[in-house]
């Protein structure tokens, strides 16, 4: 009885230990197979091979299931649409199994540890005009170009900014490292980090939105002012 106590009380300790309930590497594999067959192969294809309705998955590593899953771009409710930041369908054991599934379909980029804190906002803020803000807007607000809706970003995380810089995401440009080395990403990062929540300095700041629709409140607030004093200036001709 001592024995089996002790058994018993060895195995607990041992399952209590950091990391001791996460499957092993194979184990997550096959869970990830079984989730792939349920809710990606309609579109991706058997063992990621692709079909009409969805690319290959072959290569693209973990850091595209990553993006993916992690943002709810995938699964689309249909195909062929633009993804978009939804509801995360899967639990964390289930996106670490798909992760490590899709990662296994062949070789191809890790997940990215991007550091914000080594980055410079000023040169993230000169990086992210030159590259990004032509679709996102310099606030990071979003925006609209043909064929596509390029998000706002305030719900990025470091991960997620650093991970779409590198796939490009939908119709957004995939940026190599030799397009932007990973000390630049850590300075776009950063930036982002910082447009979310920007120091007002003064102004009218209207939530942050971004120039250009901040430009038509301008010109929608001036063209009611002057529509308002043509409109007092009228009365006072006819009442003369």
């Amino acid at each position: 009885m001592r024995q089996r106590g002790a058994l018993a009380l060895a195995v607990g300790v041992v399952a209590a230990l950091p990391g001791a309930a996460q499957a092993a590497p194979g184990t997550l594999v096959r869970q990830g197979k079984g989730l792939y067959g349920q809710h990606c192969v309609a579109c991706h294809g058997a063992n990621g091979s692709g079909s009409r309705l969805a690319p290959s998955l072959r290569g693209v590593g973990r850091l595209a299931a990553d993006f993916y899953l992690r943002t709810g771009y995938m699964p689309l409710r249909s195909a062929g649409i633009q993804p978009r930041r939804s509801r995360v369908l899967f639990s964390e054991r289930q996106l670490r199994a798909l992760i490590a599934y899709v990662g296994s379909l062949g070789k191809g980029p890790p997940i990215p540890h991007p550091d914000p804190a080594k980055g410079n906002v000023s040169d993230g803020l000169h990086l992210f005009t030159e590259h990004c803000a032509g679709c996102h807007q310099v606030v990071a607000e979003g925006g609209y170009v043909t064929g596509a809706v390029p998000p706002p970003l305030e719900d990025a995380s470091p991960v997620q900014i650093a991970e779409a810089v590198r796939i490009g995401p939908y119709v957004m440009p995939r940026f190599s490292h030799r397009a932007i080395s990973d000390a630049q990403l850590d300075s776009i990062v950063a930036y982002v980090q910082y447009a979310k929540n920007p120091e007002d300095r003064g102004g009218w700041a209207i939530g942050h939105i971004g120039p250009v629709p901040e430009g038509l409140v301008t010109w929608f607030l001036a063209a009611t002012a002057l529509v308002l004093l043509c409109m007092i200036i009228g009365k006072r001709l006819r009442s003369e």
